[in-house]
């Protein structure tokens, strides 16, 4: 089920706690029993010095301080319980967000992905949920001790001597006033630290993904350079940070200050005025270093508080991007494809209103072979991405056996639709994994017969390791070639009715391209197969060639018809010396 990410942040961090709730009451019963330890030790020094000394109970309080001791000892233990299951709290916590802000990311549309830095993305949820582990953790833990021992501690002073109590009582309002004014800047301050960190990450992925690219060119040092100046924003928006940070800090501090020394003018004055004698002033001033502490306290947490609340704002602020293309609600599945496709009068543009289709009409028969040629820029790909919905339409509809695409669901639609591309993804992985990519429950034997198929059994087995043979980052380590057919035994693996192939061999030699070609005429056997090429050769055989040009077809038709027509296709062939 769906988390709802429009309630109140509050609300949506407590869900997560809650999701651990065993945990939670523990972290808060330990925290609890630290508070009242603390709160115990100034009363019963001051019933020692009352009662004990001066009645010569000696053994009595030796007693009561062993007994502090043991109270003390039993502290440190929960400390110990507090530090070890309060981060696993925090660190599941971080895990269920890293998961939900993952699975939300598969979600988002293409475009989104247009917009964003990889980098950027990966900062989002790796260094930004991690504050929110310390957050989770020591967030409910701290506001729970350092309230209870500020209001207990107050509730005993005021029974020591009121008026002292009342004086220092005036000191809160004034903390709690800087403490609002200051939330804001440092919130702010912090979440600007986090943008820079994640230009950062995003100049470091840029960098290392292209690092061919920049040691072809000797551009070593322009990369240097670029990071730089993203290292150098960073350092700029961390040191804002930190004068923020270091005003709160100071402030706070006068403030405690200023409490130590109220309370010793003041009580100083009662016993000028005998109403107050030294017992009372010194147990007096132990309960304010126990009212001082968490104060101090939640100041040295205001730095996690604002680090993890900037890394939940951020965290809020993505879950609550939708994507622009959904399910529409009772979206049917789409089973039993036969693969007749069609483009009723469809137009489309990227949302700049720069349009890149026009009232493309095309209708592709169940087993049919569509070619798609013209020039760079037409609208090739983009007429293709409409079919799996990576994108949608912005006027007319595409169909798949009559049915509209967005009346089925994603999954079902991308399920009969196999897409191979010039620039071929692998994920780093063995050859096994990355063909059963395919169909995750395919057996072995079938993923050796997916790739006899696509022709690359034989050079499989000539490696190391076989099909458990790792193929490094994007398949680093396989040629062109290999990839190519890699690509296709996956798709032979997932056996869809249509077929996408976006100028599947434009970048191979031409042997390599032959081989690879015969291995896509056995693929497209019995399935509708939709091709966009610059390669004029490799499409003349297509049951239908569309040419795209200015947002237009300008021209539909066979080879054989195309070329006796003398128009622009006939023109693009004589460009490639083609008959």
């Amino acid at each position: 089920m769906k988390k709802d990410y429009t309630q109140k942040p509050l609300n949506i961090f407590m869900r997560y706690i809650a999701g651990h709730k065993k945990l939670f009451a523990l972290d808060m019963s330990c925290a609890l029993l630290v508070s009242v330890i603390d709160l115990v030790f100034p009363y019963v020094s001051r019933t020692s010095m009352n009662r004990l000394l001066p009645g010569k109970l000696f053994t009595l309080f030796f007693t009561v301080m062993a007994l502090m001791v043991a109270a003390y000892l039993v502290k440190a233990g929960l400390y110990y319980i507090i530090t070890v299951l309060g981060h696993r709290m925090g660190v599941l916590i971080e895990a269920d967000m890293r998961r939900d802000v993952f699975n939300h990311m598969q979600d988002l549309s293409c475009s989104f992905y247009d917009k964003n830095r990889t980098g950027v993305l990966m900062s989002r949820i790796t260094s930004d949920l991690f504050e929110i582990t310390e957050l989770a953790h020591h967030g409910p833990e701290n506001i729970l001790i350092c309230t209870l021992t500020i209001v207990g501690a107050l509730a005993v002073m005021f029974t020591i001597e009121w008026r002292l109590a009342l004086t220092l009582a005036v000191v809160l309002p004034l903390c709690l006033w800087f403490t609002l004014s200051q939330r804001v800047r440092m919130k702010t301050a912090n979440i600007e630290v986090k943008k820079k960190t994640a230009d950062i990450y995003a100049a470091i992925e840029s960098s290392i993904s292209g690092i061919r690219t920049a040691k072809a060119f000797a551009n070593e040092e322009q990369e240097l350079n670029k990071f730089d100046d993203a290292n150098s924003l960073f350092k700029a928006s961390k040191v804002e940070y930190y004068k923020t940070m270091g005003l709160f800090q100071s402030g706070m501090d006068f403030t405690c200050c200023i409490a130590q020394v109220l309370v010793i003018t003041v009580g100083g004055l009662l016993i000028m005025q005998e109403k107050m004698d030294y017992i009372d002033l010194v147990t007096f001033s132990l309960y304010v270093s126990t009212f001082i502490s968490p104060i101090r306290r939640l100041t040295q947490f205001s730095e996690q508080y604002m680090n993890g609340s900037a890394g939940f704002t951020r965290f809020l602020e993505l879950m609550r991007t939708e994507p622009t293309i959904k399910d529409r609600p009772g979206a049917m599945e789409l089973g039993g494809v036969e693969g007749r496709v069609d483009y009723e009068h469809v137009s489309f543009d990227y949302g700049n209103g720069v349009p890149v289709l026009k009232d493309i009409d095309l209708h592709i028969e169940p087993g049919q072979c569509l070619a798609v040629v013209g020039p760079s820029g037409g609208g090739k790909t983009t007429l293709c991405q409409l079919l799996p919905r990576f994108y949608d339409v912005c006027a007319g509809s595409v169909k798949v056996d009559g049915v509209d695409v967005r009346d089925v669901t994603q999954s079902s639609l991308r399920r009969n639709i196999g897409i191979i591309q010039q620039d071929v993804f692998m994920f780093a992985g063995t050859i096994r994994e990355i063909i059963r990519y395919g169909r995750p429950d395919a057996t072995d034997e079938e993923i050796v017969e997916a790739a006899v198929r696509a022709q690359v059994h034989n050079e499989i087995m000539e490696l190391p390791d076989g099909y458990d043979s790792y193929i490094g980052e994007r398949g680093v380590m396989l040629s062109g070639g290999q990839k190519q057919r890699i690509s296709i035994a996956r798709v032979f693996l997932k056996n869809p009715k249509i077929l996408v192939l976006d100028e599947a061999t434009s970048a191979l030699d031409t042997v390599t391209e032959q081989r690879i070609q015969a291995s896509l005429d056995e693929l497209s056997q019995g399935r509708t197969t939709i091709i966009i090429a610059h390669r004029l050769s490799t499409v003349r055989n297509a049951d239908m060639i569309a040419v795209v040009e200015g947002e237009h077809i300008v021209e539909l038709g066979s080879h054989q018809q195309l070329m006796e027509k003398d128009g622009e296709y006939a023109r693009l062939c004589r460009a490639q010396d083609l008959k």
